[in-house]
């Protein structure tokens, strides 16, 4: 007998670098997220999360900061990928065509690159007087795992996040998400995963910003039940682990709650 298809999907191993961004400063950045990543990781991985805008921090000063799709940041990127030998993600400005973006970037280590434009722009940042905000929803695919990306303020908003028909095994989100609204965060990413049956993956970013805004981090993995897989708080972190396919299978045909979804379009 054959063994079901799920089964030959293999592990999936994580690192989340929850790190201190220097404000607005691409350089030392770029050179300390290396300096971290050399000592840090000490076994093979799949993939690197970093944070929301993780060579600048959380800016409005796009004018200043924007690079153009494959500019240093990306070139950076391209040689942690290959170095590793896993997918680099993490978000950073981007300009295009006239307009600036909050781009997330799937960086793969043969060099090709999925990216996805933040949709939600935080109004109360004015974030949305600066960024244009993207239409797509985008899922990439690695090791057989459907990976939704998503960033920091589409948190908040479970309808464009809906896991129609199983379309995705993992929400993955990067975010600058304060300290302040702390409450939320923990709250909303547990109800993502429970209510769309899909490992939920966060990865913040820790210390204050050129605002003096507070980050706490409380970088997270939460799994199809609810149940936390990696939670760390307060300090920069760089920790790996791994999630099972066969465990979000059993969940799904267990309570098998998303066939029973509404069906709607996003206008």
């Amino acid at each position: 007998m054959e063994s079901p298809d799920y089964l030959n999907i293999k592990n999936l191993k994580i690192t989340i670098f929850q790190a201190y961004l220097f404000w607005e400063n691409i350089d030392k950045n770029l050179q300390n997220l290396s300096l971290r990543l050399s000592s840090g990781v000490k076994e093979k991985t799949d993939l690197i999360i970093l944070p929301e805008m993780f060579n600048t921090g959380f800016s409005m000063n796009a004018e200043a900061l924007a690079e153009e799709m494959g500019g240093k940041t990306m070139q950076w990127m391209n040689e942690i990928a290959q170095k590793y030998e896993c997918v680099v993600t993490g978000s950073l400005i981007i300009k295009e065509n006239g307009h600036y973006y909050n781009r997330m970037i799937w960086m793969l280590p043969e060099g090709g690159y999925s990216h996805y434009d933040k949709r939600h722009l935080f109004g109360l940042g004015e974030e949305d007087k600066t960024y244009t905000p993207g239409n797509d929803k985008v899922i990439v695919e690695l090791k057989g795992w459907k990976i939704r990306l998503a960033i920091c303020y589409d948190l908040r908003f479970p309808v464009w996040l809906r896991n129609q028909n199983e379309e995705y095994d993992i929400l993955l989100f990067v975010a600058s998400w304060p300290d302040k609204r702390a409450i939320h965060w923990n709250a909303l990413i547990p109800a993502r995963a429970i209510e769309n049956q899909s490992y939920v993956i966060a990865a913040n970013r820790v210390g204050h910003d050129g605002k003096e805004v507070y980050h706490s981090g409380q970088s997270q993995c939460i799994d199809p039940m609810g149940k936390t897989v990696y939670y760390k708080p307060e300090d920069e972190d760089l920790y790996t682990f791994s999630i099972g396919y066969e465990e979000l299978v059993k969940t799904r045909q267990s309570f098998p709650f998303l066939k029973d979804a509404d069906n709607f379009n996003i206008i």
